[in-house]
């Protein structure tokens, strides 16, 4: 599985790191400047869940958004109480 959320596609996404050095101009210095950057990635928050797709139970990977939202069918899960 792709690192994908499969209700609303959210994925990867690439930015920088700022390395900063100096004192803020607020505080008394002459301010913070930027001295290098690097390449880093942000991941989304995904988890596997079983979801009703077509009629059948499948194991997906949603972002926590999309589960909070309610945007899913999740399968019934299995009591672990017998029913007598």
């Amino acid at each position: 599985m792709s690192r994908k959320c499969s209700v609303c596609g959210k994925g990867t996404i690439h930015g920088n790191t700022l390395s900063r050095r100096g004192k803020a101009k607020r505080d008394g210095g002459v301010g913070i400047k930027i001295t290098s950057t690097t390449k880093r990635v942000f991941l989304p928050n995904l988890q596997k869940r079983k979801v009703i797709v077509e009629g059948k139970i499948k194991k997906v990977l949603v972002c926590t958004k999309c589960i909070k939202a309610g945007k899913l069918n999740f399968a019934a899960r299995k009591s672990s109480v017998p029913n007598n």
